[in-house]
């Protein structure tokens, strides 16, 4: 591949060479980029907007994050606040900062995967920012979404006797991240040594590139359920369901039958001497959804599809606790990704 440095491009120059085949696939989006800002017109529904940052060396690896895969995954992370409070993503913005260590190249395989994901997903890339950076490569990308305010779902509304749900198999994000450290590992000690990674194809594309769950928001649309409270896997299921709890002011209990986990997943734990529950519970990066809702819409959603029941919502006072297969009860804490570590 030729490599073009970037002091080749100006600022505008090369947003316009990275951006020149966008499309606008929503009405709302009256003016994308090209001027001081964008011009968004929603006319009957409230606005969501969610932004997040990821940093190299603390939220990705490029020794096995190809560029095209972080675009993409980097725009569903944000897309997937947006699903998450039971609304529909309409917009980006995308900002970043990087080294001349990058290439216009480079630059243009993550654009390719940024832009995937709005075509897949009908999202509009409205505008962003480039600057450089002394080290690496920051991404910050803000997205846009609509929905009805009686809609919208927060995480501060379990009540005692929600049913509590989850969208999909969990852990398989968390043990395709450990293989892929482990092969990483394994090629510093020996870059002869080909990774093995064929296999387990499943989980590493769960790992590099997750998708959002916009068809569970349709599918509760249709069976008109709006859960009392709701938000994505990010930080691991046991974190993310004390997130509920304490918005709510609530406890709940989950049983540990009842946590759909990834079969390659479980295998992929075995191989590594862990637990699978407990990858599963605090693993995160699975992007499924964590919701609850009312007992008097349990029988509709037992209709639908992709929908996993693991416990109930009880009283502030018994906490967030795991009841295993032999009847004990063990305290969730929130293992999952912290911050600042």
């Amino acid at each position: 591949m030729s490599r073009t440095e970037l002091n080749q491009l100006g600022e505008f120059a090369l947003i316009e060479h990275l951006t020149h085949e966008i499309v606008i696939h929503n009405d709302e989006t009256l003016l994308g980029i090209g001027d001081d800002a964008a011009i968004i017109e929603n006319t009957s529904a409230c606005t969501l907007v969610s932004t997040d940052l990821l940093i190299e060396g603390i939220h990705f690896d490029l020794m096995y994050h190809p560029l095209k895969h972080l675009g993409y995954k980097a725009v569903i992370v944000n897309l997937s606040d947006i699903i998450a409070m039971n609304a529909i993503p309409k917009q980006i913005t995308v900002s970043i900062a990087v080294s001349n260590r990058f290439s216009i190249e480079a630059l243009e395989e993550l654009y390719k995967g940024i832009k995937l994901a709005c075509d897949t997903y009908k999202i509009d890339l409205i505008g962003g920012d480039t600057s450089s950076s002394h080290k690496g490569l920051i991404i910050s990308i803000t997205a846009i979404g609509v929905q009805q305010k009686e809609k919208i779902v927060k995480r501060s509304g379990a009540k005692i006797g929600d049913y509590i749900y989850v969208s999909g198999d969990l852990g398989g994000a968390y043990l395709g991240l450990q293989l892929l450290e482990r092969e990483k590992k394994i090629y510093i000690e020996n870059p002869g040594v080909q990774p093995k990674l064929d296999e387990n194809r499943g989980i590493i594309e769960k790992f590099l590139k997750p998708e959002i769950r916009k068809d569970i928001i349709t599918m509760l649309d249709h069976a008109k359920i709006i859960p009392t409270s709701m938000i994505d896997i990010s930080d691991g299921l046991s974190s993310d369901l004390i997130h509920i709890c304490r918005q709510s002011n609530v406890g709940a209990s989950i049983e540990e039958a009842n946590v759909p986990i990834d079969q390659e997943a479980q295998l992929m734990a075995l191989e590594f001497h862990l637990d699978p529950i407990t990858c599963a519970l605090s693993g995160g990066e699975d992007y499924e959804l964590l919701f609850t809702i009312s007992p008097s819409d349990h029988e509709k959603i037992k209709q639908l599809p992709s929908f996993y029941y693991i416990g109930e919502i009880v009283s502030p006072e018994s906490g967030v606790k795991l009841k295993t297969s032999k009847g004990n009860l063990h305290e969730i804490t929130a293992q999952g990704w912290k911050h600042f570590n």
